[in-house]
């Protein structure tokens, strides 16, 4: 009798035990089945180690890449100019939605697996804004952004070098032409600001300096510090800070980093999310630093030089976040819909608040529209109303310096931060100012 309770007993644990670990299983499986059907190793989901599922599609449904197929968008340009957010072929490129994606675009549902064929993913761009943006970098390195303050929609992600997904060349250790191809510049990589960081050097200005706005300056081209000379292009003579901004003053700007101190300088830099990393749509987006030094050091680090060095979505976003009123963050996944079209759970904006006081935010946008109409021209942007700061950032020795152009319309009808990358581009107003006012005509005609 002992025997036989015994034995129960002992089928009794070994029933609960495998119950147990039925119930774990389907957890695991309802909560992991997804990761698991995404791993590259699963024959149902990948083709010779290619992701075979879903679709990427821009916002109008134009189809950039078709898993079953193999295949990308009709138009070359298109699909160069889309590489970086989209993928290659062997997914080189971990941020594109291909790679940083494709547990979203397999598609996997407990009780069908991956038999629907995957699900359709909308990105926010606009594939034919990021032709013409691309067309606008002719052949030049660089990055270009462009996002809704409002919505938080990225309307055009741009990366160069590029090429074609469809064909792609052979890529050599040592080619030129495609130095940090595989590198989404706009999401992955970090350059010295130069004189867009002229904003936060303000920011912090005006909230510690007393008087800031009734501050003048005089810039014969050059001031001593130590340890070194900060230097203009040419003598700005005398000016406030308004004038100071407008004509991307270094000497003016090395006096108030000094000021301010180092400290301050780094605090500011944090605040202005420029020094943290981030996700765009969980995708992550590379963290920039800021290195104040002592002396010159910490001038030049106030003008954004020595060791600055900020990320070009970092920047887009403090933009954003500058317009005014509710603004959201950059986002990439516009709408993710089964292959027959069924809506599912959307990810939202993040929203976005303002780095600054109300006031220090509501100068910064009339400096930033002071400069177009007293520096840059408002003949360059029609009747577009845009605040903006040009940055001309020093490269390596011998190289040409990087053209930054950064800044948004200050228009509830056509919402948009933009920042223009040129590498080794020369002035930032000539060289990358030109591709923003582009751009955004093209915006503002597509919105009407």
């Amino acid at each position: 009798m002992k025997q036989v309770k015994l034995r129960s007993m002992l089928l009794a644990a070994l029933v609960a035990v495998l119950a147990a670990g039925v119930v774990l299983f389907c957890v695991r499986y309802v909560v992991r089945g997804g990761q698991w059907a995404a791993f590259p190793a699963n024959d149902h989901a990948y083709r010779e180690g290619r992701l075979a599922l879903g679709q990427v599609l821009d916002r109008n449904g134009l189809v950039l890449y078709d898993g079953a197929s193999g295949s990308w968008a009709e138009d070359g340009t298109i699909r160069r100019a889309t590489l970086h957010v989209v993928g290659d072929r062997d997914d080189n490129i971990s941020t594109s939605a291909k790679a940083a994606l494709r547990r979203r675009l397999v598609g996997f549902d407990p009780l069908t697996g991956t038999s629907a064929g995957g699900h359709k993913v909308y990105l926010t761009i606009d594939a034919e804004l990021n032709a013409a943006a691309l067309e606008a970098l002719n052949g030049r390195k660089g990055a270009v952004a462009v996002y809704n303050y409002r919505t938080g929609d990225v309307l055009c992600m741009v990366s160069s070098p590029t090429f074609d997904p469809a064909d792609p060349p052979e890529i050599r250790d040592g080619d030129s032409r495609y130095d940090g191809v595989y590198l989404n510049r706009v999401l992955s990589s970090t350059f010295a600001p130069g004189s867009v960081f002229k904003l936060v050097t303000t920011a912090a200005a005006l909230e510690n300096l007393d008087g800031a706005l009734d501050r003048h300056f005089t810039c014969t081209g050059r001031l001593e510090l130590e340890g070194g000379v900060i230097t203009c292009p040419y003598a700005h003579g005398e000016m406030d800070l308004y004038d100071a901004l407008a004509r991307s003053c270094n000497c003016a700007y090395a006096q108030l980093a000094v000021e301010l101190g180092g400290g301050t300088l780094a605090q500011y830099a944090e605040k202005a999310g420029l020094t943290q990393g981030f996700s765009v749509s969980g995708i992550s987006a590379a963290a920039g630093q800021f290195t104040a030094g002592q002396g010159a050091d910490l001038g030049w680090s106030g003008v954004g030089q020595y060791d600055d060095l900020v990320n070009p979505c970092a920047f887009l976003r403090l933009l954003g976040s500058l317009a005014g009123g509710k603004t959201a963050g950059p986002r990439l996944v516009y709408q993710e819909t089964t292959m027959h079209g069924i809506p599912l759970p959307g990810d939202g904006a993040p929203s976005l608040k303002a780095p600054f006081d109300a006031d220090t935010c509501r100068v910064l946008r009339d400096m930033m529209r002071n400069n177009v109409q007293q520096t840059y021209g408002q003949s360059m942007f029609g009747s577009l109303a845009v605040c903006a700061k040009s940055g001309t950032a020093e490269a390596a020795p011998g190289q040409s310096p990087h053209a930054w152009f950064a800044g948004f319309v200050a228009d509830e009808d056509l919402p948009l931060a933009f920042v223009v990358l040129v590498e080794n581009g020369g002035g930032g107003a000539d060289a990358a100012g030109p591709i923003a006012a582009r751009l955004l005509a093209q915006a503002a005609e597509t919105a009407e």
